[in-house]
């Protein structure tokens, strides 16, 4: 089955999530030439914004994809206070949900580095460029690396 990112995105939208797309996606809203096989997005890890993810997802068919035997997702007030990460497979693709973004710092500061993009009627937060190549130096990743020499290529053009 083909990801859909963007159906994805929307569904967390609408349920009022709070977050902003990271990593690979958001390399490739910025223009890089990347495939990407999940979704990442830094949300805020509050049991509030935990739940309504979970709801946003809930029909898709939400397993943690990195525990054995790819356990439902079941989510509460009280068992999101344990949780510092999120790693999904959704019928929609994979969703990472990370609390922390290396080289930028918790969620509020990930919301302070981002920008707005507008998709399908749809408004989105999305890393900026300079953050992206910041959490990508920080990461120091073979994929990484080669992000940041598209990323600072981008940029460059954009400047002139």
């Amino acid at each position: 089955m083909t990801p859909d990112f963007l159906r994805l995105l929307t569904r967390l939208n609408k349920q009022g999530v709070k977050f902003v797309i990271i990593g690979g996606f958001a390399s490739v809203v910025q223009g890089c030439t990347f495939v990407t096989q999940d979704i990442d997005i830094c949300c805020e890890f509050t049991s509030q914004n935990l739940l309504l993810l979970q709801k946003a997802v809930a029909d898709l068919n939400p397993v943690h994809r990195m525990t054995p035997g790819k356990v439902k997702l079941y989510l509460t007030q009280e068992n999101c206070k344990h949780y510092k990460n999120l790693y999904l497979d959704t019928d929609l693709g994979q969703l990472d949900c990370i609390s922390y973004v290396k080289g930028i710092g918790s969620f509020h500061r990930v919301i302070n580095c981002s920008q707005t993009i507008e998709a399908e009627k749809q408004r989105f937060h999305v890393l900026t460029i300079e953050a992206l190549i910041e959490s990508k130096e920080a990461m120091n990743r073979p994929h990484d690396r080669e992000a940041i020499v598209q990323l600072k290529a981008i940029k460059k053009t954009r400047k002139n």
